[in-house]
């Protein structure tokens, strides 16, 4: 399959390893993956805030990269939920919102062809062991777009349990949000560190080393309270497991926000 990545803003700043691990996975599993250099952001920080006004041009700045080449890519992938889940259940409505038909039309198409990486897995490319090799205890938070937003359900979880050496512990309330999603974090400053700072603690009672996650937003929100804790788990996203191989193991320093040298 010709498969296009979508990195997200996010992951292209704080945990480029991120972008990198997915392409690595997917050319492992013996697919193209390209890159339109054209793309910027998804527009989700605005939509989640409701700036629907300011978030139309973002959109269509979206529509207007991925929407040319669906006739020549089979999937867009996002490694990440929360924008993934911004395409396919926001998009339209800040279209309708602004009253324009042709870029709802155009955002639907885009949107039926957008993935986030394990559905892409699972959903589409029908595969569950990818060939990865992980010798560590995790434990996985389902963060609150993928859970909610695309109900991923269980496939993260699949994907996991089928890693070679990998042991995956039980998150205690690990339906909890960890208090990121994003400008509420600053809005709402005091009642995001509570939250992470709960979540956190049910990360450490889990006693894995490492949480895991589909959002490189949370666990930078989580493993930035863990490391301020002084905490023993790492944070390290689902790409990275499932990219790293006997061969080619995932090496630590690249966790996102992980422990401090």
């Amino acid at each position: 399959m010709r498969i296009s990545l979508m990195t997200t803003c996010l992951v292209d700043v704080m945990a480029p390893d991120v972008a990198r691990a997915t392409v690595t996975l997917l050319e492992r599993l013996g697919h193209e993956v390209v890159f339109d250099k054209r793309q910027t952001c998804c527009g989700q920080m605005h939509t989640n805030t409701g700036y629907y006004t300011e978030a139309a041009p973002v959109v269509r700045s979206f529509v207007d990269t991925y929407e040319p080449s669906l006739d020549s890519i089979d999937a867009i992938v996002m490694p990440s939920g929360s924008c993934a889940g911004c395409v396919r259940d926001q998009h339209q409505l800040v279209a309708q919102h602004e009253g324009d038909s042709e870029l709802e039309e155009r955002a639907a198409a885009v949107s039926a062809k957008t993935y986030e990486l394990s559905e892409l897995l699972v959903d589409v490319l029908k595969v569950t062991d990818v060939g990865a090799y992980f010798p560590h205890s995790v434990t996985y938070h389902p963060t609150c777009h993928s859970m909610r937003v695309l109900k991923v359900g269980a496939r993260p979880v699949k994907l996991l349990r089928a890693v070679e050496g990998i042991e995956v512990r039980n998150l205690p309330e690990s339906d909890t949000c960890c208090g990121f999603g994003g400008t509420f974090s600053v809005k709402n400053d005091a009642t995001s560190d509570a939250m992470v700072t709960d979540k956190a603690a049910n990360v450490v009672s889990a006693g894995a080393e490492f949480v895991v996650a589909g959002d490189a937003s949370c666990l930078m929100n989580i493993g930035g309270k863990l490391r301020r804790n002084g905490a023993a788990p790492q944070s390290v996203h689902l790409a990275q497991i499932l990219a790293s191989t006997r061969e080619e193991p995932f090496v630590p320093s690249q966790t996102i926000l992980g422990r401090a040298s």
